[in-house]
């Protein structure tokens, strides 16, 4: 669960609003400020706004309420809901406005999804100097907006189920959305190793793309793959083409494939460490510094100096909200059709939330936009019987 402290400055960043954090044990004086405030109170956190109100530990859509985004959707019934509002969802937006077709953006976090956290995008074409995630993720949202798509951001949808021909989407505000279509680009979250440090060195030297930040570290003596599956090795060796040597640090044994592990084993680039634990990730003026690791048999820790930590420990689709009612891969990804439908009629997946999407940035994009053209078809199948019931 995340602290509510963490959890209100997540919402805050993430909709980048400028705030001051002050420490109660930094700033003992302002203990009894609280205090006044909450008649006596030291509850934290306490939000206090610029017009002199504050809230006690507000709850993420109280927060969301004040720092004026919308949580309600104009009206109950669109063609399309999109749930997501990354670069894919986004962008299916952005067509979905030009074919002339009525659609909304839901998403629960942030709109510009994980881009929108990057420290730097340089491998996204059009921007030959690289552009900073939050500059890009904030010119999709302008170009959606350009185009009068309407945008719900800090808002979960809670589920969807079929009303006869239609779909019903459930809002964690209560609101229920009906449209003929939904298109689910939620992305997927990489899993997180949960040890100190973690949070305040993410884009500062600890990352989980190395085809996204690999190229920062050109030259690097060191930098550290946390991880032993196919994605760590296959990332280490693209890492490999920039660092001079890269550390592997692995829980249990490695678990990716018999080629891989051969061509990393053999590789005098590569040290490897099996059976051992991530305690702490290190950094220095907020720029990383080294990986803290204890050793299970023997209990021994080891430092790691290196340029760069990167986490490669899973992925997690965003779907936990479609429970049962589609079918997915093993990794818990939305299997879809040649068309992009999910085995659930009507709703279709893009980005990557979909099954054997390449998680990154340019083919999320494309996956969003071929996934509105695959989705304008059933609104067309859907306008033609309406017609021919209307005539008959």
């Amino acid at each position: 669960m995340v602290p509510p402290l963490q959890a209100s400055e997540e919402v805050l960043a993430a909709h980048r609003v400028s705030y001051e954090y002050v420490d109660v044990d930094e700033h003992p004086e302002a203990i009894e400020h609280i205090k006044e405030l909450q008649d006596g109170g030291q509850i934290i956190p306490t939000v206090v706004y610029a017009d002199g109100s504050h809230e006690v530990n507000p709850s993420d859509e109280a927060l969301a309420r004040r720092i004026g985004l919308t949580l309600e959707a104009d009206r109950s019934a669109y063609d399309l809901v999109i749930v997501g509002g990354g670069p894919a969802g986004l962008a299916a937006a952005i067509y979905a406005a030009r074919e002339g077709i009525d659609a909304v953006v839901v998403d629960a976090n942030a709109l510009g999804g994980q881009a929108a956290i990057s420290d730097r995008i340089d491998n996204y074409p059009g921007f030959p100097d690289g552009i900073s995630g939050d500059e890009l993720a904030e010119r999709f949202i302008s170009q959606a907006r350009r185009y009068g798509v309407e945008l719900l951001s800090a808002v979960s949808v809670s589920g969807v189920e079929h009303d006869g021909d239609d779909l019903v989407t459930s809002l964690s505000t209560g609101q229920q959305l009906t449209s003929h279509a939904v298109i689910v680009a939620t992305g997927s979250t990489y899993r997180r190793l949960d040890v100190p440090g973690e949070d305040d060195l993410i884009g500062a030297g600890v990352h989980f793309c190395a085809t996204c930040d690999g190229p920062f570290y050109k030259g690097a003596d060191e930098v550290v793959v946390i991880g032993g599956g196919n994605s760590a090795l296959e990332e280490g060796l693209h890492l490999s083409e920039f660092a001079k040597r890269v550390r592997v640090l692995a829980r249990s044994d490695l678990t990716a494939s018999p080629v891989l592990q051969e061509r990393v084993r053999s590789d005098p680039q590569f040290i490897i460490h099996t059976g051992v634990d991530i305690v702490e990730l290190e950094g220095e003026r907020g720029i990383f510094a080294a990986v803290v690791a204890r050793d299970h048999d023997s209990g021994e820790i080891h430092r790691f100096p290196a340029a760069a930590a990167f986490v490669f420990i899973g992925l997690k689709p965003n779907s936990a909200f479609l429970g049962d009612a589609v079918e997915r891969d093993a990794g818990g990804f939305l299997l879809t059709s040649a068309t992009m439908e999910t085995s659930m009629p009507g709703v279709f997946a893009a980005g990557d939330v979909r099954s054997g999407s390449t998680k990154q940035l340019g083919s999320a994009v494309g996956d969003g936009i071929a996934a509105l053209l695959m989705t304008r078809r059933q609104l067309e199948d859907h306008h033609h019987k309406a017609v021919a019931l209307v005539d008959a």
